[in-house]
């Protein structure tokens, strides 16, 4: 199993990667595959998958250490969680000291509660068509 750091990085930069690269990196990731099987299915060596996991390992830390791509997702990912957080606790705080505002409290966690992951691939696919 790939190391965690590794696997975020793949996710952001392996676009970024030769098509080789990336092949080699998708099956040991996504299929979970040992070295040994990549190379019997590729016909290459062991080693030979090694070394383009290892390029490939350095070609992304290279990336994250230029444009930092992923440490900026991670960060955003954890201050949305954050906040998120702080307005829950607000939210049972505020229905806490006064029940009168409990019924609007529930529509704040409601709308908290909500996925919003289609509406914004949504508007992530329009932008990409303009």
């Amino acid at each position: 199993m790939a190391d965690i750091k590794f696997l975020k990085l793949w996710d952001v930069y392996s676009p970024l990667l030769t098509p080789t690269q990336r092949e080699i990196t998708d099956m040991f990731f996504n299929l979970d595959l040992t070295v040994s099987e990549i190379a019997e299915q590729k016909g290459i060596s062991r080693q030979g998958v090694s070394e383009c996991l290892s390029s490939a390992k350095k070609q992304m830390e290279e990336y994250e250490s230029k444009l930092g791509f992923s440490r900026v997702s991670q960060s955003l990912t954890l201050a949305y969680s954050l906040a998120l957080k702080g307005v829950r606790t607000w939210a049972e705080q505020l229905k806490a000291a006064d029940p009168g505002f409990a019924a609007e409290a529930d529509k704040l966690e409601k709308i908290l509660s909500a996925d919003y992951f289609a509406e914004a691939e949504a508007i992530l696919g329009k932008d990409d068509k303009e």
